[in-house]
C-alpha cells in the first residue's frame, strides 16, 4: 500500500494558473510513490485564469470566501490554521510578483497568505515563481527569492520561454513534470 500525503496547492494570480488542471491530474496519477490527498487554494486573481468546473468534483477548491464561513464564535475552527494542520506539504505554483511581495513581508490578506503566515516551518513549503520577464529581472525578486529560501522554503526556479504576451526570457513558471518532480522530493527527502 503507497504512502498517503496531504498536499495544498495554491495559485495566485498569473497567466500560469491554467496549467492547474494539468498539475492535479499529474498529482493524482496511480504511478506515483505517494496517494496525494488534495485541497486548491486560488486567490481571487487566480479565478481569471480558468473555471472553477475544470477542477475534479473529489477535490476542495476554497478561496477568500471559504475563509470564515465555519468561524461563528470563539473556539470554533479557523480555515487557514486548520488548513496548516491538515497540510503535509504546500506547493504555491503559481506565484505571481504580488504574491511573492506579499509573501516576503508578511501579509496575509487573503486565504493562501493566511496560511503561508501561519505556515508550521517543520513542513516543506514549495513555490513556483510566475512573472513577466521585466517583473522577474527586477532586483527586488532576487531578494524576496532569497529571503523566503532562507526560511527554509524550497524554489521551484522558473524557466526562460516565450510568454503569454509574447515577451522572452525568464520568469516562466517551471513545467508541470519538474513541479510534480519537486513535490514528491520533498517527501522522499523527509523520509
Amino acid at each position: 500500500m503507497k504512502p498517503e500525503r496531504n498536499v495544498i496547492i495554491a495559485a495566485t494570480g498569473s497567466v500560469a494558473t491554467i496549467k492547474l488542471t494539468q498539475m492535479i491530474a499529474e498529482l493524482s496519477d496511480e504511478r506515483l510513490p505517494y496517494k496525494f490527498h488534495l485541497q486548491i487554494l486560488i486567490t481571487e486573481a487566480a479565478k481569471h485564469f480558468f473555471e472553477l468546473e475544470q477542477i475534479p468534483e473529489n477535490v476542495p477548491i476554497l478561496h477568500n470566501r471559504d475563509e470564515w464561513l465555519g468561524w461563528n464564535h470563539r473556539g470554533d475552527p479557523v480555515l487557514h490554521i486548520e488548513l496548516g494542520k491538515w497540510a503535509d506539504l504546500m506547493v504555491i505554483a503559481p506565484l505571481s510578483a504580488n504574491s511573492l511581495s506579499k509573501m516576503a513581508t508578511g501579509i496575509c490578506d487573503n486565504l493562501v497568505m493566511c496560511v503561508v503566515r501561519a505556515w508550521d516551518l517543520e513542513k516543506p513549503l514549495l513555490f513556483a515563481p510566475a512573472m513577466n520577464t521585466r517583473m522577474y529581472d527586477h532586483p527586488i525578486t532576487k531578494e524576496q527569492i532569497e529571503k523566503l529560501v532562507s526560511w527554509g522554503y524550497k524554489e521551484i526556479p522558473c524557466i526562460s520561454k516565450k510568454l503569454m504576451c509574447g515577451d522572452t526570457g525568464n520568469g516562466a513558471m517551471a513545467e508541470v513534470p519538474t513541479i510534480v518532480e519537486a513535490v514528491v522530493a520533498a517527501f522522499r527527502l523527509d523520509n
